[in-house]
Order: C-alpha cells, then structure tokens, then sequence
C-alpha cells in the first residue's frame, strides 16, 4: 500500500555564511523551526533557495511559505535606505518577488512570515517603515539582536487569521524593526498591536493568501501552520476520507505543543483587563 501523498510546501530560505561540524561556509540554511512546524502540520517541507529560477515551480507545489530574513531594499517601494535597513540581500529580494507573483498569479496557498509578510506588501505596491524604534519611540518588536519581544495583537473579527486560529488576541513572539505604512493592493488588514502596527494582513478574493509580522514557527502550532497546510491538501482530497489526510487529522492534534519551549496566550482569561500602557505614539497603516 503506498503512502498517503502530503502536500508539498516550499520555504523560502536564507544564504548566510555558517558555521557547522568542521566548516565555516556560505550555505543556504534555514531554522529547524520551520520544517517542524510544516512537518507537524501535515505538509512536506521543500527549501527554496534564493537561486536559479524558483517562480518555475509553483506548478509542482502545493503551498507556499515566505520566511523570515533580512531588509528589503528599500529602492524597490522608491524610498531612499535608512541608515538601520540592513541584511539586504538583492538576490534574495530578486528571487522572492518573482516567486511570491507567480505564487498568487496560479492562487497558491500561501503564508508570509516576518519579512513575508513585507515582501508580500511591497509585491502588491505597499511601502514600508523601515525603522520602528523611531517611529514608535520603542523596542518591543525586536528588544534585543536575537531576543524575542512578546506584543499582544488583536485579530480582526472575521478575517482569515481568526479563522485559522480561532483567538481574539494573543501574544506571539516578534522580532521585527519594520513594519507596513501604506498597505498594498487588495490587502485587508488582519491584525494589529496596541501600538497600531499591523501585525498580520491578508490578500482578499484569494482562497489563502496570510502573512503576519511575528514569528509563529518558534511557537506551539495555534493552528495558522495546520490552517494553511489544510488549504494546500484541497487539490489532494479527491479520493482520500477526511480521517486518513496526514495533513488534517494529524495537525488538529498540534503535536508540537508537546515540545515547545513556550506556549502563547490564545486569549486573556474572562474579567481580565489589558494593563495599563505608558503613553506611546501609534501607527497608522495608510491604504492605497
């Protein structure tokens, strides 16, 4: 009896000098978090370096994930770098543009993570801040290089993200020094922080097109990973009971919550109240 097929996801991935075993090269790596979370989810994990042609295979996935990473280069949303825009790879940008196009132009599903949820921005005409400490006159998005801020977000009533994850609010890790200003075409916006940053948007008309600014992969699944793997095993269902798709019934079960080194808080307990902020100013996304 042959295996039941998993949809085939591809994630992007970066190209880094790294360090492993007995080596200290130029490698395209990837956390582990990622294709745990697909793995667990349901999904078959394929990385997609940021070399050759990438936007060719859309035809031979069934869903894609944008993953995290360095800047944008700004030139490509007619802005001039700020001087705290880094780790701009071109290539990268290059590779991911025309993969994320060719991804939504076949309506694949898709979920943009971190710097996904900005390439699919600037894809669809948006621009970007590209320094929030400055805007906001804080750190909590990105406290410290390689540290996590926890920011509670608000999902919007309705939309896909709620959907997916069946929460009002809760608090995701982030690591993030950038965020929307003008949202793009067609993006409805999904969630926010008290801050007014949009955390998470969505392409309205498409059957999966999600993206959030944190970073859901370093977390138990809240369902946005088992959310998205259902939507890209639909073209697989034709002849399989809904029991038996590995990437369903298997990823309600959330296996990761076992082995996760921290849980986030899918919703306040009744009667709790938000403490209190200090005075701080907000963003305000602006729609084209």
């Amino acid at each position: 009896m042959s295996a039941v097929k998993r949809p085939v996801i591809g994630i992007t991935c970066y190209v880094e000098r790294a360090r492993f075993t007995a080596w200290d090269v130029p490698a395209s790596l990837l956390p582990q978090s990622y294709v745990d979370r697909v793995t667990e989810a349901g999904g078959q994990p394929v990385l997609l370096p940021p070399a050759g042609a990438p936007a060719g295979l859309v035809d031979v996935l069934d869903g894609l994930v944008v993953a995290g990473g360095g800047d944008i280069d700004p030139a490509r949303y007619g802005a001039p770098a700020h001087p705290e825009t880094g780790f701009v790879r071109g290539f990268r940008d290059e590779a991911e543009f025309s993969l994320v196009g060719a991804a939504l132009g076949r309506g694949l599903p898709f979920l943009g993570i971190c710097r996904g949820l900005q390439v699919l921005n600037v894809v669809r005409g948006g621009t970007l801040h590209q320094h929030l400490p400055e805007v906001l006159g804080r750190r909590v998005h990105a406290p410290a290089p390689g540290e996590y801020g926890r920011v509670p977000v608000d999902v919007v009533p309705g939309s896909a993200l709620a959907g997916a994850t069946g929460a009002e609010r809760f608090t995701p890790a982030h690591y993030h020094h950038q965020a929307i200003d003008r949202l793009g075409e067609g993006l409805a916006v999904s969630a926010r922080a008290e801050d007014g940053c949009v955390e998470a948007v969505e392409l309205t008309g498409h059957r999966f097109a999600l993206a959030v600014q944190w970073h859901p992969e370093v977390d138990a699944d809240t369902g946005l990973f088992a959310a998205f793997v259902d939507a890209a095993g639909l073209g697989l269902v034709v002849s399989i009971p809904y029991d038996l798709r590995p990437w369903t019934s298997k990823a309600r079960r959330s296996p990761s919550a076992g082995n996760s080194t921290t849980s986030p808080e899918l919703r306040p307990p009744k009667g709790s109240r938000r403490s209190a902020a200090p005075s701080r100013r907000r963003l305000r996304a602006t729609s084209t």
